[in-house]
């Protein structure tokens, strides 16, 4: 009997040692989550970002002429046409500008037909002088004849040579007179063409009085009111903004694409919007811009770059309206039958060489191998692996542990249930 006692005590002491050892050892192991390579039948891979309705065509109406606005035809949601009266800017000015530029002309118009008329009367008179100097050189040559045949005295050629004389410098005063009216009458014209330019600037602010629709569409912004004085920009000062048109038949999603994603986006991509102020409904469009600069960064503090890109709304809908909030996922790649793991899976760890190589943990035993693999598209919380084949379990978690793992570590792991 006691012999049988001892038998039983030393078998329950070495029960204990080893599962002392057991339990040590399982507590050196990392705690770590597995899960298998999983093969995609269909893998997508998205952009996602967040931004605002705006509409296709819009336009900031501002005002050319400064005054108060005594005048304002619509309100916010009315619908116009191209070439309609919006508002009227006090004109009192504008308008006896435009009396005095048309008066300024019509005397221009008249100085001019005085320069005319006096050249008309210039040149006839030329040719008055150009025949009595015609008539006195022939005189002069028949006296001259008589003269040398002794048949008048001297005293009358002199006369005759005098009134030849005479005759021309009366031709050369009246081509003066001409050359000096000429004169005269192209100053009148470029005086009457500097009128009319003033009279057109003159007429173009009276007309800026009136404000017109540039396009077609629905007012969606009216900030003033009747009675406002209304101001042009000057410089780095901006005008008075009177109102916003926008064109609502055409809507884009205008988002910020952060600057690790935005190579990957290409124009004619598919995209759905989802909006906050519709929820339930997913409308479908396409990247019809992609901006060539980064956005300004405000504040600050360092912030990662943006960039506006415009996803085109294949059918909005009646109830979309500008600066609506947004968030867009676009598609920037498709694949068929790939092998994914879980993002925060792929690690990176130097290889012999000491140069940075991406892998996965594979467990083997109680430790893991780091199996090298060649990461493809990131499409959500996954990511296409090339490497290692579709079930085999690999380290997916947590966080914490994958990044102090290494290879031939001891873990403590089980697949999940």
């Amino acid at each position: 009997m006691r012999r049988r006692t001892i038998w039983i005590v030393a078998a329950v002491a070495l029960v204990v040692v080893a599962a002392g050892i057991i339990l040590r050892r399982d507590r050196g192991g990392i705690a770590v989550d597995l899960a298998p390579v999983t093969r995609q039948a269909t893998f997508r891979s998205f952009v996602t970002a967040s931004g605002q309705i705006v509409a296709q065509r819009y336009a900031d109406i501002g005002s050319s002429a400064m005054g108060r606005l005594v005048e304002l035809r619509v309100k916010e949601g009315d619908v116009v046409t191209a070439g309609q009266v919006l508002a009227r800017i006090d004109a009192v000015q504008a308008t006896a500008g435009a009396s005095a530029a048309t008066a300024r002309v019509k005397g221009a118009e008249a100085d001019g037909r005085a320069a005319a008329e006096q050249l008309l009367a210039a040149q006839a008179e030329l040719d008055v002088a150009k025949a009595r100097a015609t008539e006195s050189a022939l005189s002069l040559q028949r006296t001259q004849d008589l003269r040398r045949e002794g048949l008048v005295p001297a005293a009358e050629l002199d006369s005759a040579r005098a009134a030849a004389d005479t005759a021309t410098a009366q031709v050369a005063g009246a081509q003066a007179a001409i050359r000096r009216l000429q004169s005269a009458r192209e100053s009148a014209e470029r005086r009457l063409a500097e009128t009319k330019a003033d009279a057109a600037r003159v007429g173009d602010v009276l007309a800026k009085t009136e404000i017109v629709a540039p396009i077609a569409g629905v007012v969606t912004r009216l900030p003033v009111q009747e009675g406002e004085m209304v101001v042009i920009g000057i410089q780095n000062q901006p005008g008075t903004t009177l109102m916003t048109i926008s064109d609502l038949t055409s809507i884009d999603a205008e988002v910020k694409v952060a600057e690790a994603d935005v190579l990957r986006v290409e124009l004619g991509q598919a995209a759905t919007v989802t909006l906050e102020a519709i929820p339930g409904q997913r409308f479908t469009g396409h990247v019809v811009e992609i901006g060539a600069s980064a956005l300004p960064v405000t504040g600050a503090g360092a912030a990662a770059r943006e960039f506006r890109v415009k996803v085109r709304l294949d059918n909005p809908g009646r109830q979309f309206r500008p600066g609506l909030t947004c968030d867009a996922e676009i598609l920037t790649a498709e694949r068929q039958g790939v092998l994914t793991v879980p993002l925060q899976a792929v690690v990176i760890r130097p290889d012999a060489g000491g140069r940075d190589e991406t892998g996965v943990f594979v467990p083997e035993g109680r430790t893991v191998r780091f199996q090298p693999v060649k990461a493809g598209l990131i499409g959500g919380l996954d990511i296409e692996v090339a490497g290692v084949n579709a079930g085999t379990p690999i380290v997916v978690g947590p966080f914490q542990a994958l990044r102090e793992l290494q290879h031939g570590q001891a873990v403590r792991a089980q697949l999940p249930k």
